[in-house]
């Protein structure tokens, strides 16, 4: 009994070395192969014709059953197979891909720029305020005046208006060109402006002068210098000498 189990035993371990015995089969491996990357090679197809082409199985295979399998290439990375046809359109796809993108990016560049340009959050940082409109109109930017008389009312008045236009013009989205044409005409109004204000100064001096001379004169303290024929003449002299043109 004790034999019977032993040869038994003994012919499974050998059927079961014997059925993972290696099978290597050189039509599957060259099938393998040329399916994926090797050449489309005519010499590699199992079964061979033999000696003038008289064995059977050549002609069974691929006389009969796959006639025209062997003459066509049918590799997924050949120069026509549908893997390189894949490769080459997603490569051109990317390409295309990369237009767009480009063409996008120019795009929003272009569009930062403009708005950099045109965005009034950043107008003070623009080289020609900073150089010379900025000091132009700094006393403009710093009046607080308030005026007691007519005349500084006035003034006030007209410098808080240009003030404010000044500021809606540097705070405005508007392109740069506008934005200068707008400091300068301003500039110009408040050059005006300061002519203006300087003839109603030198105005209202003269007229308080005057004023005080008359009160002076109505209360007997103004002092009468005694005139001489030669007075006119000294007075003639003096305007010639001090004429300006």
């Amino acid at each position: 009994m004790k034999l019977l189990l032993t040869l038994s035993m003994g012919l499974l371990c050998h059927a079961r070395l014997f059925a993972q015995s290696l099978i290597k089969d050189n039509a599957v491996t060259h099938q393998e192969q040329r399916m994926v990357y090797q050449n489309w090679d005519q010499n590699k197809f199992d079964p061979k014709s033999g000696f003038l082409g008289l064995s059977p199985y050549y002609w069974l295979v691929w006389g009969f059953v796959y006639p025209s399998y062997h003459k066509k290439d049918l590799r997924p990375l050949s120069a026509n197979g549908p893997q390189t046809q894949r490769l080459a359109l997603a490569g051109t796809q990317n390409a295309e891909d990369n237009k767009y993108k480009l063409h996008a990016d120019t795009l929003r560049n272009t569009a930062l720029s403009q708005i950099a340009s045109q965005s009034g959050l950043i107008s003070d940082a623009d080289p020609l305020w900073l150089l010379y409109y900025k000091n132009k109109f700094n006393p403009v930017l710093n009046f607080n005046q308030t005026g007691y008389d007519d005349i500084s009312k006035w003034y006030a008045g007209e410098m808080a208006v240009l003030k404010e236009r000044l500021n809606g013009a540097r705070t405005t989205n508007q392109d740069r060109g506008s934005r200068m044409i707008a400091y300068y005409r301003l500039l110009k109004e408040y050059q005006t402006l300061q002519g203006v204000w300087a003839i109603k100064t030198a105005s209202a001096q003269k007229t308080l002068d005057m004023g005080r001379q008359q009160q002076r004169a109505q209360q007997g303290n103004l002092s009468v210098p005694q005139w001489t024929p030669n007075s006119d003449v000294e007075i003639a002299k003096k305007v010639l000498l001090n004429r300006k043109y």
